[in-house]
């Protein structure tokens, strides 16, 4: 064997070690090793469901009016339905909101708000209340509002805005495995 193939034999095999002892140190130090399954949850916190939904009509939303246009509410709220949302009935809000929308949500739905806001080119303002039980999410139609993003501007927003974060003071709530039907 020439001296070429020995020094070339020998640099991989450098390489490789270098590799797993790099690999088995990357595991062992992982600071965030726990997170997904909760182990590290403080007691009483939420359990924030991070999950991005498959399909649009595993989301229920209620559409409020935040601005003095007539009919807004009645509008987006159809455009949801048309797009496959569950939706409520549309009310009108109380405060008027001067933005694009207001996303309102709780620990149950905080992976879905993800998408909602996606619809709304991530310019809309997120609200999460720890204490707000289920899963309906409301938006607050704001007079920046012009109109929902189309699917293939929702889906280069979900690229931009990337996977769901944590609401401060919550924990991931832990995915449990679905049965296939056999």
């Amino acid at each position: 064997m020439s001296f070429a193939r020995v020094r070339a034999l020998v640099v991989v095999g450098v390489l490789a070690v270098a590799a797993i002892v790099f690999v088995v140190v990357a595991l062992f130090r992982d600071t965030q090793r726990n997170t997904a399954n909760g182990s590290d949850c403080p007691a009483g916190a939420p359990l924030a469901d991070m999950r991005l939904p498959d399909d649009p009509a595993e989301i229920t939303v209620k559409v409020f009016n935040g601005t003095n246009r007539a009919g807004l509410a009645d509008q987006v709220t159809t455009e949801f339905k048309n797009r496959r949302f569950t939706v409520q009935d549309p009310g009108k809000s109380k405060t008027k909101f001067t933005g694009v929308a207001e996303v309102r949500f709780g620990p149950d739905a905080a992976g879905k708000a993800q998408l909602i806001r996606a619809y709304f080119l991530a310019q809309s303002k997120m609200v999460y209340n720890a204490k707000r039980k289920g899963d309906v999410i409301d938006i607050v139609i704001g007079d920046q509002f012009q109109q929902l993003a189309t699917t293939t501007e929702v889906n280069q927003s979900l690229v931009e805005v990337g996977e769901p974060t944590l609401p401060p003071g919550a924990c991931v709530k832990p995915v449990e495995a679905t049965k296939d039907p056999e």
